[in-house]
């Protein structure tokens, strides 16, 4: 019996050895995913619409508005109205440095959009001022849109269609996509967006495929925005903090799951 009880209780040792290190490292896991999810700021949660206003504004731009879960911008509402400010917006409530942000969103056929950030206010627009990630439907939209004339005065050969610095996914009109990483799903089907922003690397990823990467304000970054389209926008990228921003683009738009994290 005494024999037994000894057995009994080694083996019983054994057992919690071998047992409690992979318990402790499922709570310590449980532990830090939660830390992680806790790390998030929510900004869209599929219906409140708390935080986000026009650019230069108080309120919402008619047309902007929260529906089926989804931020939309729907085109009905907002081109119809007697309404002459930017339909451009914003979340007000907090302006970002270094961040990781990821969002979902669609487009029409012929849709086009954009993602800001380290956006200020003051401005005539958003354009010229700050990054953006581009949103468009690479596939019709130069079809849909003559864009010969304004291709032609950026020196785009064909003016004609998108120029890759023109296309989803782009850091528009400074890095065009990796196309070899782009997986872009058809018009009217969700796809996900993240954009990871330190001052040592900036990262564009596209449906978990990273397709933009660069490094912001080195040698390269200045050549390329004092030789393309913003060397005549001196105030272009030179904000390390701003807001995040939507683009009205006079087309329907729908957004979900925006969330940010501070790096």
């Amino acid at each position: 019996m005494k024999k037994s009880v000894i057995i009994f209780l080694f083996a019983t040792l054994i057992f919690s050895c071998n047992k409690s290190p992979n318990k402790e490292k499922e709570a310590n896991e449980s532990i830090n995913e939660k830390k992680g999810d806790s790390e998030w700021i929510i900004l869209f949660d599929g219906t409140s619409l708390d935080g986000w206003r026009a650019y230069n504004g108080d309120a919402l731009p008619p047309g902007w508005i929260a529906k089926n879960g989804e931020l939309t911008f729907d085109t009905e509402l907002g081109l119809e109205q007697d309404y002459t400010g930017g339909k451009d917006i914003i979340y007000g409530k907090e302006e970002f440095e270094n961040f990781e942000l990821y969002l979902e969103w669609k487009l029409p056929e012929g849709g086009n959009s954009g993602v800001f950030y380290h956006l200020k206010e003051g401005f005539d627009s958003p354009t010229g001022i700050c990054p953006e990630y581009q949103l468009i439907d690479d596939i019709n939209y130069a079809r849909i849109h003559d864009l010969t004339e304004y291709n032609s005065s950026l020196g785009y050969d064909p003016p004609n269609v998108l120029h890759p610095l023109q296309k989803t996914g782009a850091d528009y009109a400074m890095y065009p996509a990796d196309e070899n990483q782009k997986q872009l799903n058809p018009v009217g089907e969700w796809n996900s967006t993240r954009i990871i922003f330190t001052p040592e690397k900036v990262e564009y990823w596209l449906n978990e495929k990273k397709v933009v990467s660069f490094v912001p304000w080195s040698d390269d970054w200045y050549a390329k925005k004092n030789g393309g389209k913003w060397k005549e926008y001196p105030d272009y990228g030179r904000f390390k903090t701003g807001f995040i921003g939507l683009q009205d683009h006079a087309s329907p738009i729908w957004f979900k799951n925006i969330k940010i994290k501070k790096l």
